[in-house]
């Protein structure tokens, strides 16, 4: 039996050892692999597998870190990730706990882009029927955007030089950085029930994918589709497109062109106004002539409706004569006579069929009894004819030929040629 060493540890001890030694070991270190095994339950952490093709190793996204998750995990996605080595002590298991996770092969943010477009494209968020055309000329213009920035400024000059007239409510929101989405969704929501407004620009500037990603935000987009005015999306410049953009009734590619699009040119509207004017003026002063005019065309109405009422009398009339011509034509009587015409003709065609299967039948009793008597039918028994040559006499006795004559035997398949050798007698 071994010595027994001086220290003997429990199980949790040992654990505790591997633990704290693959801690130091191992505090931050990057793994690829596969997710497999997802499970996350009402807690709000995320386990799963993280796997390659030969190795697995379990993987734990706490809270905190998965409500700060962009995009949506999935079985199969290949992730990068950053964590440190621990050990799971009551099945004592060695596992990953994760601080930071990203797509393989693609960004973070650009997944989250996608996964959340093509979910509210599935909600029909983004049908094109839902689209509302804008107001030719609205009372008031909202805006939805950052005092700081240059959108606010590019919007109110185009507003102003287009349409002094116009209304604008300005609802100051931050256009970046955590909590600005919620924010941006509710102005929105406020002016689209205030009644103040009767369209609504939302945008900012340009800026990179992160600067622009509260307009990407579920809140802000849901927002927008549920404005009761139309909502204009200015955000970034023309080669941005923000999932805002998808569900806005217009997408402008600056905040200028939305100032462009909401506010028509007044003094256009001035001037369209200015020619309707005169238009209708000259439209008043032929009105006369045209009382004068309508009176001829209504007596000429009058004259018109009675000539074809005339026109219709005789018509009728001519019709009438017509049908009374037509019950005593001789044509109408050949027509009923010609009724009878198929059905004598049916007849005929039968007693000459019977009249010809008769005349058949007695034809081919005629050609049996002549084949009966035909010389041909003796030859069909085995008799034959013969012939003197060249002159073709029948030889009905023996000493019709002498020898050395050719005479020609006929049978029923053919004839010979043949040569008298010897005449014998039949005493």
């Amino acid at each position: 039996m071994p010595d027994r060493p001086q220290r003997i540890l429990t199980v949790s001890a040992l654990t505790a050892l591997v633990r704290d030694r693959l801690e130091k070991e191992f505090s931050d270190l990057w793994v690829e692999g596969e997710v497999s095994n997802l499970r996350t339950p009402s807690s709000g952490h995320i386990y799963f597998t993280l796997k390659d093709a030969t190795s697995q190793i379990r993987a734990v996204l706490f809270r905190g870190g998965a409500l700060r998750l962009r995009f949506a995990l999935k079985e199969g996605l290949q992730l990068v990730v950053r964590g440190r080595m621990t050990v799971y002590e009551p099945r004592g298991e060695y596992q990953l706990i994760l601080d930071y996770l990203e797509p393989k092969g693609v960004g973070a943010l650009q997944l989250a882009f996608e996964q959340l477009k093509d979910k509210l494209a599935r909600e029909g968020l983004f049908d094109p029927s839902r689209k509302r055309p804008l107001p030719f000329l609205p009372r008031r213009v909202g805006i939805v955007t950052s005092l700081s920035g240059a959108a606010i400024r590019d919007i109110l000059v185009v507003l102003k030089r287009r349409c002094p007239i116009l209304g604008v409510v300005v609802v100051p929101v931050p256009v970046q950085g955590e909590g600005a989405a919620p924010k941006i969704a509710s102005a929105i929501r406020r002016l689209s029930v205030s009644g103040l407004v009767d369209v609504m620009i939302v945008g900012r500037g340009g800026g990179s994918l992160e600067d622009l990603w509260c307009f990407n935000e579920e809140a802000v987009v849901r927002a927008i589709a549920a404005s009761k005015v139309p909502v204009v999306s200015a955000v970034g410049h023309e080669i941005d497109v923000t999932l805002s953009d998808f569900a806005a009734d217009s997408r402008a590619p600056t905040p200028s062109a939305a100032a462009e699009a909401v506010a028509p040119v007044l003094s256009e509207l001035v001037g369209a106004l200015e020619d309707g004017w005169e238009r209708m003026a000259r439209a008043v002063k032929g009105r006369l002539l045209e009382r004068a005019a309508q009176h001829i065309d209504e007596v000429t109405a009058r004259i018109a409706h009675v000539v074809q009422a005339l026109l219709a009398t005789l018509q009728r009339r001519v019709s009438e004569h017509r049908r009374e011509l037509q019950a005593v034509s001789p044509v109408e009587r050949v027509r009923a006579a010609s009724v009878l015409l198929p059905q004598l003709t049916r007849r005929v065609g039968q007693s000459m069929a019977v009249l010809l299967a008769v005349k058949r039948q007695a034809l081919r009793a005629t050609g049996a009894a002549l084949d009966s008597l035909s010389p041909l039918a003796v030859l069909a028994r085995g008799y034959g004819i013969v012939q003197t040559v060249p002159d073709g006499t029948v030889v009905k006795r023996a000493r019709d030929v002498s020898v050395g004559d050719e005479i020609l035997a006929r049978l029923a398949d053919g004839r010979l040629l043949c040569s008298v050798r010897k005449i014998l007698s039949d005493s």
